[in-house]
């Protein structure tokens, strides 16, 4: 295996390492025992400060803790991405990064019912690791290959994420059924291990390269990640297409993002699913999720990127609408089933397409300038679909009026979509960089 082909495999283990975090922790168990155990579940959890008390569910506390951990590190991301790309320590800060994330993510082990400060500082540190991480790695793939060849590299990282995921989701389910002593609860410091040792290749395999601009101060960077910010944000009165496809992508994929971290937590507490059902629950969607990735895959190039994208946001408004009236036909958790295996799919094809469209009308070589505002104010956005279903859900106690105002997300994101002018913005990107060369500079 050659220097470059090493690199390759290297980056690409790290998305099979941590996505283990993003399935174990943030979409399947951990997640729903933090809202059921830790939370409180539909009790909730109350607070006292003097002879004031407040009580709250344990699915609008799972969705608080998240957003608050989302801000943190979109707040950071403008810092992150100008240490990525400036400072020469791309490693080195992934290291931090990975380290960090997978001791509070093994720490976890340790939260039991009700120990929920305990709970919420060890998952914002084992969260802001995981993304943190995730800039410091994402910063690596214009360094791997031809430019050419990136689409094919970020697929396969894409590919051995969803592997990565359910494979341990699979061990686990081993364990659990061949090792009497083995409990869910003990799949946090597996995860740990799992996000550990799979990512050695990466911190082996992958090096950084001379940068023109020295290591520096904090100031300094937080300094060039906000002027990247404000340039990117200037660019787009250039590229007015692109700005609306981007504000209609954050706005949707702030609803798929929430959807899928609220999953488990909702078949647990509206259909009393056990953990076990839930993990086979989130087998079928990864599953489905790489069938409805080549399906829209091939609708995107057979008809056009936004049409299909337009078809599988409709599938994610019925899926909704379907889980706010679950039980319509009479079975509520056949149902839920059914709802599964379209939100997978729907996951699958919006986010390769989402892609796929995004790549055509960015201009070549803007990719890196307009890293810490995608993740800045992808971030952000997230935030305010974790806000909404908490807030919904605890004034009305009604977790499944906390799901369906996530509709707004798609339909807001849906009238954005339909005016997005393809052809235009691919004229507008060509004439872009003809004006300002590669990377948008003059």
């Amino acid at each position: 295996m050659n220097r470059s082909a090493r690199a390759i495999f290297g980056w690409v283990m790290y998305d099979f390492a941590n996505s283990a975090y993003a399935v174990v922790i943030l979409a399947v168990i951990f997640n729903a025992y933090f809202a059921g155990a830790v939370a409180g579940g539909k009790a909730g959890t109350t607070f006292h400060m003097g002879s004031w008390s407040l009580t709250v569910p344990g699915a609008s506390l799972f969705s608080f803790v998240n957003a608050l951990a989302m801000g943190l590190v979109g707040l950071a991301a403008p810092v992150l991405g100008a240490l990525a790309d400036y400072s020469g320590r791309k490693r080195r800060y992934l290291a931090w990064a990975w380290l960090g994330g997978v001791a509070s993510t093994a720490a976890l082990v340790w939260v039991g019912k009700g120990d929920f400060w305990l709970g919420s500082v060890l998952f914002i540190l084992s969260s802001v690791g995981f993304s943190a991480g995730s800039i410091f790695y994402d910063a690596f793939l214009p360094e791997l290959g031809h430019e050419s060849q990136a689409g094919r590299i970020s697929g396969a990282g894409y590919a051995a994420g969803y592997l990565g995921g359910g494979l341990l989701l699979v061990v686990i389910l081993l364990l659990k059924e061949r090792v009497p002593a083995f409990d869910y609860h003990h799949s946090f410091p597996l995860t740990a291990l799992w996000w550990l040792l799979f990512a050695l290749p990466t911190m082996f395999w992958l090096k950084d390269r001379p940068v023109d601009i020295p290591a520096g101060r904090l100031g300094g960077y937080l300094k060039i990640g906000l002027r990247r910010v404000r340039r990117s944000l200037a660019h787009f009165r250039e590229l007015s297409v692109l700005e609306r496809f981007l504000l209609a992508n954050l706005i949707y994929s702030t609803g798929i993002e929430s959807v899928i971290r609220l999953a488990s937590i909702f078949g647990a507490q509206e259909l009393g699913m056990p953990q076990g059902e839930l993990v086979l629950f989130f087998l079928v969607i990864q599953g489905t999720a790489l069938v409805g990735a080549m399906a829209f895959g091939w609708a995107a190039d057979r008809f056009t990127r936004r049409g299909a994208l337009m078809a599988t946001l409709g599938i994610w408004v019925l899926t909704l609408l379907w889980a706010w009236q679950l039980g319509l036909f009479g079975n509520p958790k056949g149902e839920f089933w059914l709802i599964g295996v379209l939100a997978g799919t729907a996951m699958g094809g919006s986010q390769g397409v989402s892609r796929a469209l995004q790549s055509v009308l960015l201009p070549a070589g803007m990719e890196n300038e307009f890293f810490g505002f995608f993740t800045l104010s992808g971030r952000m956005a997230n935030i305010l679909g974790m806000l909404s279903f908490g807030l919904v859900t605890w004034i009305t106690g009604d977790m499944r009026l906390g799901i369906v105002s996530l509709l707004f997300f798609f339909v807001a994101g849906m009238a954005l979509l339909l005016r997005v002018d393809v052809a235009q913005g691919l004229e507008q990107a060509e004439r872009f960089r003809r004006a300002y060369g590669e990377g948008g500079r003059a």
